[in-house]
Parts: C-alpha cells; sequence; structure tokens
C-alpha cells in the first residue's frame, strides 16, 4: 500500500509517500481501507517531535479518518468487513489502510459522506466537549470563538449556535470572517485590525463574554480573558499560535471566572459513555442541518505534505481533506 511516511523529524517538506506493507490487525483491533483522512493541528507538530505523544520513526501522521473495514481482529465484535466508518487514532491516517484500535471506530450516520465523516471526530468533538461539558454554554449566553475559522473554531460557532448562544468570531483575514459569518456567527472581529477588547465591549455593551473557546494559545488569550463576563469560562484547547500564555491569576479573581482544560482525547478514554452520548448529540445535529464541516481543500495523498504544509502556515479555513 501507499504511504505519507515521516522518516526523520522536521517540516512537512521532509515527508516521504511510498509503498509499505499493509499491516495486519492484532487481537481489539481494526483494518481500515482509508477514503478520506482530515489534516488536524497536532499533524503539524507530531513530525516535528513537538506533540505531547512521540511515535517510533518511521511512521504515518494523520489521526482522523473514515473508510470502509476490512479485516477484524480477534476479539473484535460489532464490526464487520464492508462496514462503513470513521475513527480516530494518534497516527497512521495518512495511507491507504491503517490498523485502529476497535474502541476508536463509529459506524458512519445515515446520510454522511466519507470526507464529512473524516472531518467531524476530532474538531465537533473536541467543540461540543468544550461547549456542553466542559463549559456548560446556555441559551442566551454569549461565547468568543478564538482563531474561528479553523476546524475547531468553526465547529464551535454551528455548536454555540446550535445550543442558543450569541457568537462573536474572531479570525485574521476578511475572507476567514466571511466563512465565519457564513457559518452562524452574530458578530466578528478582525484581530490583525482591530482591537479586540474595543471591539468586544462595543457588542456587548460592556457586559463581556461568557465563554472564550481558545484553541489558539500566545498573546490573544490574555487579551479575551480581559473581556471576560462575571463567572465566564476560558476553554483551554491549544496553542495553535506556539506560545503558551501566562495568565495573570488575579484577573480570574477578580472576574470570579474559571480556566477550564479541554482534552478531548483524555475525555473519549476516560469516559467513554459521556463520548458516545457526544457523538450521538454530532449525528442528530447532522442530520437536522444544524453542523457540517466546512472542507475547504482536498488532495490526493500523493499530496500530503502539501495539505499539511498548508495547515503548518495557519492557511487551512475549516478542514483539509487527504483522499487515498
Amino acid at each position: 500500500m501507499k504511504a505519507l511516511l515521516c522518516t526523520t523529524f522536521g517540516p512537512p517538506e521532509l515527508l516521504e509517500y511510498r509503498e509499505v506493507p499493509s499491516p495486519r490487525p492484532q487481537a481489539g483491533e481494526v483494518l481500515v481501507s482509508v477514503r478520506a483522512a482530515a489534516v488536524n493541528f497536532p499533524d503539524v507538530l507530531i513530525i516535528e517531535n513537538k506533540y505531547q505523544f512521540k511515535p517510533s520513526l518511521p511512521f504515518s501522521p494523520g489521526s482522523e479518518l473514515s473508510g470502509v473495514v476490512k479485516e477484524v481482529g480477534p476479539g473484535v465484535s460489532g464490526l464487520a468487513p464492508g462496514d462503513r466508518v470513521m475513527a480516530f487514532t494518534l497516527h497512521g491516517a495518512f495511507a491507504e489502510e491503517v490498523v485502529v484500535k476497535a474502541a476508536s471506530v463509529l459506524p458512519i450516520p445515515e446520510g454522511m459522506d466519507f470526507a464529512s465523516a473524516a472531518a467531524l471526530l476530532l474538531t465537533y468533538g473536541t467543540a461540543d466537549h468544550a461547549l456542553r461539558d466542559r463549559g456548560a454554554v446556555r441559551k442566551g449566553e454569549t461565547v468568543l470563538v478564538l482563531g474561528a475559522a479553523g476546524g475547531i473554531g468553526l465547529a464551535s460557532i454551528e455548536i454555540a449556535k446550535a445550543l442558543g448562544a450569541r457568537v462573536i468570531a474572531c479570525a485574521s483575514t476578511a475572507g476567514k470572517l466571511a466563512v465565519c459569518r457564513d457559518r452562524g456567527a452574530d458578530d466578528v472581529i478582525d484581530y490583525a485590525t482591530e482591537d479586540v477588547r474595543e471591539r468586544i465591549k462595543a457588542v456587548t455593551g460592556g457586559r463581556g463574554v461568557d465563554a472564550i473557546v481558545d484553541p489558539v494559545g500566545g498573546g490573544i488569550t490574555e487579551v479575551a480573558l480581559r473581556s471576560m463576563a462575571w463567572r465566564g469560562r476560558l476553554l483551554v484547547i491549544g496553542f495553535a499560535e506556539g506560545n503558551i500564555p501566562k495568565i495573570p491569576l488575579n484577573l480570574v479573581l477578580l472576574k470570579g471566572c474559571s480556566i477550564i482544560g479541554v482534552f478531548w482525547g483524555d475525555f473519549t478514554r476516560r469516559e467513554p459513555q459521556a463520548f458516545a452520548a457526544s457523538v450521538e448529540q454530532l449525528s442528530a445535529w447532522y442530520a437536522d442541518g444544524k453542523i457540517h464541516p466546512h472542507i475547504s481543500v482536498t488532495l490526493p495523498l500523493s499530496r500530503g505534505a502539501e495539505a499539511i504544509g498548508l495547515m503548518a502556515a495557519r492557511k487551512a479555513i475549516g478542514k483539509i481533506v487527504i483522499e487515498p
């Protein structure tokens, strides 16, 4: 089979597209023929040896996929060859076939195409875990989404609107903000050209925001936190900007607010029943037309390095999908 391989840690240009042996599933595993795989920011980090999980070389990046079950390993029940599935894994999805733990394989909802299925679990799952579970966002509250044109950002806009919240989207270009508007954002802020704090004050009448979705980190985190309403929640998802912010804790005290970690990967492992309920909710929202992954770029596996390069350069709007 063909695969995109990381043979030495570094930028996407070092990745190799070549023939490798097909894997075989062991006990509790499933072999999936990949039809689509989505690019996520951890794919950029893992090939540079900057991610918290560090696989041995060589390996294929890619953690989110959809496809058809080809073979099941010993002890696997409820899955059979020919099943249409979506799955997540630490790495390995950027290949024609991948072995995945059976617990990480889910049926594709009725009516969902392979590309959408590949782009659903990580971003929408993270956004749902952040907003409904960790953030307990309620109807009528105001949610500020940072990095709003990215995969998690657009998913957060749609889910926050499904929950009945008002959404303020922050992104860095007019084109990105237009997509945020199209996905349901009530107000938008260009943090490349506008004073974010003043704009938030203006659009909220000085009250501030109830929840902040933050997959960005860096300097924008403290700026956003200073615009928090009383009893607000800062939902810490990631640090795409590259720097982990150091928060003055007096802000947390003065605003009576909370800083809440959102680690979707461990959530799926530690709370499988809650994870299953989240996937059920996402499937229902998809069926109702309330959520739908925005796929801006689709590339063949042979151009997988280019796809990861777009993510590394922060040129992705919504999701980038690779199709073997």
